[in-house]
């Protein structure tokens, strides 16, 4: 049982932040074990307010001793699909840390990550909240509870989620993931990360039926897998040692290789080319496919013309994250 203290209320509010964050490379390789690298976005991000009231108040979200608003970057869609999973995700921290009050209780959750392109909009979404309930209840959690906790609520919203998001939008700097295990990214070089929203939504659920359906129609599977581990690894290496130059490349292929899996749309393809010929080092979508956003790697001194030249190309916004080098290799 995570947490010392005893049932009664400490505090009367509980407040919990976490951030968006963009896979580099390795979606969809992920789920079937391969490794993948995130970078956190801090500039967007979901914090949740969880308190007490003596009733419901919210009829959009307000079920039995529970109620849920959601304000910020937010669709019906996400409302109706965060709040169906609250119940779950508060009855599983209940479990995990013996909770026992039933007072009815109060979730506000603030958003600016927009749901649905890949930015891990559900994932920062329950880790406010499982951190806002254990700032409310005033219980320690470890970091590893905390990943539990959320990707439990992951796998209700996605099917069979990697555990990549669950793990990223807690992380402070870039990230290798692999079959639950994270470890900090080395980075060489300085360069931006240009992230485009397409304003089209993605389909993570039935993306990955895609693929799976794919895999089982052409046997295809091994050919991916191997291909995506070895994009992945040679940007993890390409980064680390301060090859900007190969890391955009690999970026290019691993784009190429969800496209052909039938991932991409035309939509998406015009972003990334529309970068690629503004002098980015590489770009490709990112997250589930079918939609969401284009990433792209850039040098600082072409990163505006990249930026203009995705929004000519249909962006409806754009946010520029930094890759910094570690201090080990100034």
């Amino acid at each position: 049982m995570e947490g010392v203290s005893g049932h009664h209320r400490t505090r009367s509010v509980g407040i919990g932040r976490a951030h968006a964050k963009a896979i580099l490379l390795g979606e969809h390789a992920v789920v079937y074990g391969a490794p993948a690298l995130a970078v956190p976005i801090p500039q967007l991000s979901a914090t949740a307010s969880a308190g007490w009231s003596h009733g419901p108040t919210d009829t959009s979200g307000g079920e039995g001793n529970l109620s849920f608003t959601m304000t910020g970057s937010v669709s019906r869609a996400m409302v109706t699909q965060v709040s169906g999973g609250l119940r779950r995700l508060t009855a599983a921290f209940q479990a995990r840390t013996g909770v026992t009050d039933h007072a009815h209780l109060d979730v506000i959750v603030d958003g600016t990550i927009p749901p649905g392109r890949g930015l891990g909009s559900s994932a920062a979404t329950s880790r406010a909240i499982v951190l806002a309930l254990a700032d409310l209840h005033d219980r320690e959690l470890t970091g590893s509870t905390t990943f539990e906790l959320v990707q439990t609520a992951e796998n209700v919203a996605h099917g069979r989620a990697s555990g990549v998001d669950a793990m990223a939008v807690g992380a402070a700097a870039p990230l290798r993931f692999q079959a639950g295990q994270a470890h900090e990214l080395s980075v060489g070089c300085d360069t931006l990360l240009v992230v485009a929203d397409s304003g089209t939504h993605g389909s993570t659920k039935e993306a990955v039926e895609l693929l799976r359906a794919g895999f089982r129609r052409d046997g295809t599977r091994e050919s991916f897998l191997h291909r995506a581990r070895v994009l992945v690894d040679t940007a993890a290496l390409a980064l680390a040692e301060g090859r900007p130059l190969e890391v955009g490349a690999q970026l290019t292929h691993y784009h190429e290789l969800l496209a052909t899996a039938g991932l991409s749309t035309d939509g998406i393809d015009a972003l990334v080319e529309a970068a690629l010929d503004a002098g980015a080092l590489g770009a490709k979508i990112t997250g589930g496919g079918l939609g969401g956003c284009v990433i792209a790697l850039a040098r600082p001194e072409h990163t505006r013309n990249v930026t203009v030249r995705l929004h000519e190309a249909g962006a409806v916004q754009t946010w520029v994250v930094p890759l910094r080098r570690h201090a080990d290799h100034v």
